[in-house]
């Protein structure tokens, strides 16, 4: 696939930004061009957050997103904000959990991934962004799912090590799903 450009967004501390920068490290592994940009509220937790993740096989012009192909939400804010932004035929994944009106779109692939419960049940609460990612990876093809173990070595930090196995069994639950 020639380019992905994906948004991914939330209340933040839902683990966005970590989610974005997961999909950066994989496709960076893959040898490919990426932008990752961050962008949160003034309140880490409990704000706004989104990120912007471009994956190409080209040169990235601009770290900026204005027509995802692929939206990741959390939240309904979220999903008012981006639904209309999405490229017709583009893929929008939504935790069905949190956010309970669907897509008004027609043009559009909606996924509903009830990924905080699926993480509660689980027995991993912070790691519904990870299930919902694992589907965006599933549905769209655009990382390979090989790269996620060494994209997660990277980016889990050296006191969270232990959290290595719950993050991969999050990912593979959500491809599963």
């Amino acid at each position: 696939m020639a380019e992905n450009q994906i948004v991914i967004a939330g209340f933040g501390g839902q683990g966005l930004l970590f989610s974005g920068k997961v999909l950066a490290y994989a496709g960076l592994i893959e040898g490919r061009e990426l932008s990752w940009l961050p962008s949160y509220g003034p309140e880490m937790r409990g704000g706004t957050a989104n990120c912007n993740v471009i994956l190409s096989d080209i040169p990235v012009g601009s770290p900026i997103v204005q027509k995802p192909d692929i939206l990741m939400v959390m939240n309904n804010p979220s999903l008012d904000k981006y639904e209309n932004a999405v490229v017709p035929g583009g893929k929008i994944f939504i935790d069905s959990s949190l956010i309970g009106r669907k897509v008004q779109r027609t043009d559009v692939e909606a996924y509903y991934v009830p990924a905080t419960q699926m993480a509660a049940d689980m027995g991993f609460p912070t790691l519904a962004n990870m299930i919902l990612l694992g589907t965006v990876i599933a549905k769209t093809g655009c990382i390979n799912p090989e790269s996620l173990s060494d994209a997660l070595h990277k980016v889990i930090p050296a006191r969270k090590a232990n959290l290595f196995d719950a993050n991969m069994q999050a990912l593979q639950a959500g491809m599963a799903f």
